[in-house]
């Protein structure tokens, strides 16, 4: 058999070392001094961090979804490593635990060494904005399971906490406990088969030919959480943390807390952005969908005892960055079915 017969099977292996070559500046730069070995062994080598008393591991894994067929369409692929590290890395964070490391897997049908740097340098760049390394990973080529120019990512976090210091919100969230909400920059990466369904994007000129602004929303990048609460799981001022993605509100809230609480939340207590009300409006989605499907402006929620409320809120006016007073945990009512109540009407 010739030498060039794997890459007349479709692989190129000259350019995925070519690729490999590209990223290497990137991913190095994420380093922090727990990598003792990354990109380029077998297997990656990091240390835990000093000073832990009883230090414990959370992982996670996730992907961005069919949010990658719009930047596909769009060829445009900065942002879209900041969505595969924040689906991550949020949900570590929300658990109570520093970000310590990521890996990553980009598959493509073929490997375009451009395209691949421009990728794995977000991917880079989003690790090394919450404080962990991108210690290596997988790429891999797969010609005929992708279609032309299309491509897929996930990644697998690991962060680290104090044993003692995790936020169990499920034991400890109480009646009389306040939510507080971060905003979302979007749609973040949730719900993009019904956006996709509602705005008629079958093909790649279907996205090209929406405008400019409405573009720019659908790709807006996920909200990276850590640095925005970091001083506060420092500080013990946090109860505990709901990453609002797939599910909204009512499907993620109530993992935070016991069967016997439920959470009331005031509807007028924060701005619908104004991509959820278009998607609403354009296909005649119920409230119901809206809430079950989307975050609607709401990214993370916090819970905060009344007491710690001042400098949470004063925390966040240092950052300049908006919070909304959503609501309060009650006990829940014996005859009440659902663990999330809205008070008020929506802004659509």
């Amino acid at each position: 058999m010739e030498a060039d017969a794997y890459s007349k099977a479709g692989v190129n292996i000259e350019a995925g070392n070519t690729a490999v070559q590209e990223i290497k500046a990137a991913v190095q730069a994420t380093y922090t001094p727990q990598v003792l070995s990354g990109l380029g062994n077998f297997g990656a080598a990091v240390e835990l961090p000093a000073g832990f008393r009883q230090p414990v591991l959370i992982s996670g894994t996730d992907g961005v979804g069919t949010k990658l067929l719009l930047a596909i369409a769009a060829n445009r692929h900065e942002t879209i490593g900041q969505d595969l590290v924040a689906m991550v890395m949020n949900d570590i964070v929300a658990e109570g635990a520093q970000p310590l490391f990521l890996q990553d897997y980009l598959a493509v049908d073929h490997i375009r060494p451009e395209v691949v740097k421009t990728i794995v340098t977000g991917i880079a760049q989003a690790t090394q904005a919450v404080g962990a390394a991108l210690v290596g990973g997988e790429m891999a080529e797969l010609p005929g399971l992708y279609a032309a120019h299309h491509y897929d990512l996930a990644a697998f976090g690991v962060g680290i906490a104090e044993k003692d210091q995790l936020l169990n919100s499920v034991a400890h969230a109480q009646a009389g406990d306040l939510l507080l909400g971060l905003p979302s920059s979007g749609l973040h990466s949730n719900g993009y088969s019904l956006v996709r369904s509602v705005l008629g994007l079958k093909e790649a000129t279907d996205f090209q030919q929406l405008t400019p602004e409405l573009q720019t929303a659908l790709l807006t990048p996920t909200t990276l959480y850590y640095p925005l609460v970091q001083d506060l799981l420092a500080q013990h001022l946090l109860v505990g943390m709901s990453h609002i993605t797939g599910g909204g509100i009512v499907g993620n809230l109530p993992r935070s807390f016991s069967h016997d609480l439920q959470a009331v939340i005031q509807t007028n207590s924060w701005q619908i952005p104004a991509i959820f009300k278009l998607l609403k409006q354009k296909g005649q989605l119920t409230t119901a969908d809206m809430l079950t499907t989307f975050n609607n402006g709401v990214g993370m929620i916090l819970m905060v005892k009344p007491t710690n409320l001042p400098a949470v809120l004063q925390h966040f006016a240092t950052l300049q960055q908006p919070i909304y007073q959503l609501g309060y945990l009650q006990a829940k009512p014996q005859t009440a079915a659902n663990a999330v109540v809205f008070t008020g009407e929506f802004s659509w």
